[in-house]
């Protein structure tokens, strides 16, 4: 499923037109990113809950050259499955 196919599928659920299940769509990808910039987490009961891990800078190496490389530290988005949506998968 796609963003387009998500907003079709908010609209007949929640019989919405399609232009206001977009906003609604746009609204909450728009929270979770704002959560997790600051460093926060969303949790959605029996969905599953977004994150932000940190990872420590590191040093790789290039393939081609076998030269080493600084990986600088990041922050990566997390998400964990809750109960019911395993479940929901699993059955």
């Amino acid at each position: 499923m796609n963003k387009a196919e998500l907003v079709e599928h908010v609209a007949k659920k929640a019989e919405l037109t399609k232009a206001d299940a977009q906003r609604a769509v746009e609204a909450i990808f728009e929270g979770i990113k704002a959560t997790l910039k600051k460093g926060g987490e969303v949790r959605l009961v029996g969905f599953g809950t977004f994150s932000v891990a940190k990872r420590a800078a590191t040093t790789g190496r290039n393939p081609r050259t076998g030269e080493a490389i600084k990986i600088p530290a990041s922050k990566q988005p997390k998400f964990k499955a809750g109960k019911e949506l395993k479940e929901a998968v699993n059955k």
